[in-house]
């Protein structure tokens, strides 16, 4: 929203950020991933956060397009080598699908927090104070740096001939089928939905920022609650009816008028951050043998790879609207849903290893 302000960016260009950062974070997540099955990499924790954060500090500095594009496609190499080690050494070191989503509400709350972060430096500064950014970059790094001295998170990158099960390929290639389905929703909407919300209901730059917080947000209620109906439902099932709830709420969103569509900003986060963790652990459980490849793919291209498609929905929108171009974000929920219906529960790779 600040590069559309304040440089005069199209839709299709803001989009095109977006797709330098998720281009190259889904083509070197699953490498990042096939690496850490053969090898212990701890100090990637550190060093990635690092660069993510560093590349989001230094994009406001530059002036052009092309500098900028570059700043975020280091940040978006910097997600690609932190998600499957990170993944990885949360399951090892917690096991289970509770542990798992309380690390992935780590994350989701830094989503929330960041607009309310970007909007103050950027509101005080405009976009050349983006570098005080990297404070925060340096304080995860710091974090990570700490964490990686745990031996469990050392160990996390055992070799996968030591893991039993047998892995399930078809399953999990409809699972990610799915995963890219709720990438091209979120993404779309993390691209559109503040300035969509500032043209519907009005409030200026301010309400902007206020329905991506409630976006982002979702992931501190959604998270949690995903664990609870997990182990009461089955994580399957969860994922398929927050499917059917995201397909109810984007129409709410594209369709309804006024201040209501914080409402279902709302909706649709929940129904996208209730099964964000539960993809992580199932993608692991149906490849038991390359747990660091599943999390690459599950977590970083599946997710990141909606990016790609943003550009086109900006392209649709500068043609004709902003409520048409995000009308199309309401097909992927369905069709994810298609593709899970039938999918049966993995055995757990915690379950696997006991039964050997």
């Amino acid at each position: 929203m600040s590069f559309v302000a304040e440089r005069a960016y199209s839709y299709a260009a803001a989009s095109g950020n977006v797709l330098a950062a998720s281009l190259l974070s889904s083509v070197a997540q699953p490498l990042f991933g096939v690496v850490t099955d053969r090898w212990a990499l701890p100090w990637l924790l550190p060093l990635s956060a690092l660069a993510a954060g560093a590349g989001v500090a230094v994009s406001g500095v530059g002036g052009s397009y092309a500098l900028t594009l570059a700043a975020v496609a280091v940040s978006g190499a910097g997600v690609a080598a932190h998600h499957p080690q990170a993944a990885r050494a949360a399951r090892a070191v917690a096991g289970g699908h509770t542990a798992m989503g309380w690390f992935a509400l780590g994350g989701n709350v830094g989503f929330a927090l960041a607009p309310l972060l970007v909007s103050a430096v950027v509101g005080g500064g405009g976009l050349r104070a983006t570098w005080l950014l990297v404070v925060p970059a340096l304080a995860g790094a710091v974090l990570c740096a700490a964490a990686v001295r745990s031996p469990g998170v050392r160990t996390a990158g055992a070799a996968a001939a030591e893991r039993a099960g047998a892995d399930d390929w078809p399953a999990f290639l409809r699972l990610s089928g799915a995963v890219v389905c709720r990438s091209i929703v979120f993404v779309g909407l993390s691209a559109f939905v503040a300035l969509y919300v500032r043209e519907r209901a009005g409030g200026g730059a301010v309400a902007g920022t206020v329905a991506l917080c409630v976006f982002y947000a979702g992931g501190a209620v959604g998270t949690p609650a995903e664990s609870r109906l997990a182990g009461r439902y089955g994580r399957l099932v969860v994922v398929r009816r927050s499917y059917l709830v995201t397909v109810f709420a984007v129409a709410g969103v594209v369709c309804v008028p006024g201040p209501a569509l914080y409402v279902f900003v709302g909706l649709a986060s929940a129904g996208l951050y209730v099964p964000f963790s539960l993809h992580v652990t199932l993608g692991q459980d149906c490849l038991p043998r390359r747990t660091g490849t599943a999390s690459g793919v599950t977590l970083g291209l599946a997710v990141s790879v909606g990016g790609v498609v943003a550009p086109g929905l900006g392209a649709l929108a500068d043609a004709t609207s902003l409520r048409v171009g995000s009308a199309p974000l309401v097909v992927p929920p369905v069709v994810a849903w298609l593709l899970l219906r039938g999918l049966r529960e993995p055995v757990p790779a915690g379950r696997a290893l006991e039964r050997t």
